[in-house]
């Protein structure tokens, strides 16, 4: 599990703000806000909730946000492409399946024509 504050950090980078910016946001000094992303400063609940308003989340979502094991995150993914793989490569029998049958008719009409 990512800490509390690269979890906030993540968060501050996907905004694009700078800690100036987020320390701002929450009336608290840079460094103030610096030490609660690289951990140094336990962040109290009320500043929990401050932060997690601030980025239009609940505590809840701030605190397991990004939880998911990233190689669980690669092996579903990758999941995702092999059906999509498969779906693909049946369409294309059935393609192919069509064509020899459009094929055969039209051979099959030259030759009685």
């Amino acid at each position: 599990m990512k800490t509390l504050g690269k979890k906030i950090r993540l968060l501050r980078h996907q905004k694009g703000w700078s800690q100036e910016d987020v320390a701002k946001r929450l009336d608290i000094s840079i460094p103030a806000f610096s030490k609660i992303e690289t951990g140094i400063t336990d962040v109290n609940l009320s500043r929990l909730e401050q932060i997690a308003t601030l980025f239009e989340m609940t505590v809840v979502q701030l605190l397991t946000f990004n939880d998911a094991d990233p190689d669980q995150k690669v092996v579903n993914e990758l999941e995702a492409i092999h059906k999509k793989l498969m779906d693909r490569e049946t369409e294309v029998i059935d393609l192919q399946k069509k064509v020899i049958e459009l094929f055969e008719e039209l051979r099959h009409s030259r030759v009685t024509a």
